[in-house]
């Protein structure tokens, strides 16, 4: 026991001495450190998204956790992405709790470790509903243990490999083409919002973009496994700009999706392709980042759950979180210079994307970040809920809505963030 908490000891030591000579701060510069670890699921694995009972039989492409650490001289972020269809709050807390074990607070607080889901229907289930049948989870436990292995290690490396940055973004709209609000079609929200970081040699160390669109070209289409569109876009941001590229899901609450597009793996690589094209472009003409700071707050709260569904998937131990009259789950709103960002908890509605855009009140990028920090389902604005109006795929939409107040409680809550 002495000897294995002397190397518990050395390790904590050695690992604040990396990160004391990366962290030195350069005057006008952030400190910024990436990391990337391959989370593709095995065959066999069950799919999420569409009926139970689909299983892997190979892969297409990988599936990874990315995570870019961002410093100031006093405060720092982590955020991470996870290419799956929603990762749960509970699985945050994990990811927490794992790094905290080997990074010592003082260093870096776990509770900055801002955590979000690209969204794919072609991952694996890391939820539950999507096993062999509608009692049985389809979560490999052995799976997401590595996952929160894997994850919190690929924090610790982004931390200790930090080096001096500028930063840089561009704004814009895209997807007129090919996404659309199939439920409410005057709401949408197209922003195209994107931060790159550079090192003092001029080389992309990371980029970061935001656009709202469910990854779901290849839904029920294949069982392979894949990014979707998402992994076009990683493929020409990595070849084009190089470093590390993270996509952030927006607000895709209502059928955001890309619904005329053929089932094929030739239209999502060329959407994403496109995609990243998109930002390659804007980014050329990108304004620098005002400010060297980092400013992270964080909200807790308790949104009220009154679908009798996600109670009996809680009891049965098919989700593996409590869901009683409420339910956990954990806001953020953090700023990089003059870029805002804020974490909505499940897939909202582009209302509530314009809604918390219209609550940042920088002279900089907004960034609305959907799947983050937790996945619980739609979070749908008043007008889903009149039966006078019905709006298309409203019945679906509605059984994967914990409470109607979902959207008013959640937005109260940022309201009252924004005035902190």
């Amino acid at each position: 026991m002495t000897k294995l908490i002397l190397l518990n000891l050395t390790a904590i030591a050695c690992f604040l001495i990396i990160v004391s000579c990366a962290s030195t701060q350069k005057p006008d510069m952030y400190q910024v450190g990436v990391s990337v670890a391959n989370i593709t699921p095995k065959a066999g694995a069950f799919i999420a998204g569409d009926a139970n009972n689909r299983q892997f039989t190979g892969v297409h492409d990988s599936l990874f956790a990315k995570v870019v650490v961002l410093s100031d001289a006093k405060n720092s972020i982590a955020l991470l992405t996870f290419d799956c269809i929603g990762m749960l709050y509970p699985t945050l807390l994990k990811i927490r709790e794992a790094v905290a074990q080997q990074v010592p607070l003082a260093t870096f607080d776990p509770n900055h470790i801002v955590m979000a889901s690209t969204h794919t229907h072609a991952g694996p289930d890391v939820v539950g509903i999507w096993g062999p049948n509608q009692m049985t989870s389809g979560v490999d436990t052995l799976y997401m243990n590595d996952v929160v292995s894997k994850a919190a290690h690929a924090v610790i490396a982004a931390l200790k490999n930090r080096q001096p940055a500028t930063a840089g973004f561009a704004v814009s709209t895209f997807g007129s083409d090919w996404v659309y609000n199939i439920s409410d079609s005057l709401s949408i929200d197209r922003s195209l919002t994107t931060i790159q970081f550079k090192g003092t040699d001029g080389k992309s160390i990371a980029s970061i973009t935001n656009f709202a669109c469910h990854p779901t070209i290849l839904d029920k289409a294949t069982s392979l496994v894949s990014a979707d569109y998402v992994q076009g876009m990683y493929a020409h941001l990595d070849e084009k700009l190089g470093g590390v590229n993270l996509f952030l899901q927006g607000a895709i609450g209502g059928w955001v999706q890309p619904e005329y597009e053929k089932k094929e793996f030739a239209a999502a690589e060329k959407r994403g392709m496109e995609l990243g094209s998109k930002v390659e472009s804007i980014l050329q003409n990108s304004q620098p980042v005002i400010g060297v700071s980092v400013g992270f707050k964080r909200r807790t709260l308790n949104l009220p759950v009154s679908n009798p569904g996600f109670k009996q998937l809680s009891g049965l131990g098919i989700i593996n979180r409590s869901f009683t009259d409420s339910v956990a789950t954990e806001v953020a709103w953090f700023s990089i210079g003059n870029a805002q960002f804020v974490t909505h908890p499940g897939e909202t509605t582009p209302v509530h994307s314009l809604q918390t855009k219209a609550l940042m009140t920088n002279n900089g990028p907004k960034f609305v970040i959907g799947l983050g920090m937790d996945a619980l389902g739609y979070i749908l604005s008043p007008n889903f809920f009149n039966p006078n109006k019905p709006l298309q795929h409203t019945g679906y939409m509605l059984s994967m809505s914990v409470d109607k107040e979902a959207g008013t409680v959640l937005m109260k809550n940022i309201t009252a963030m924004s005035k902190q």
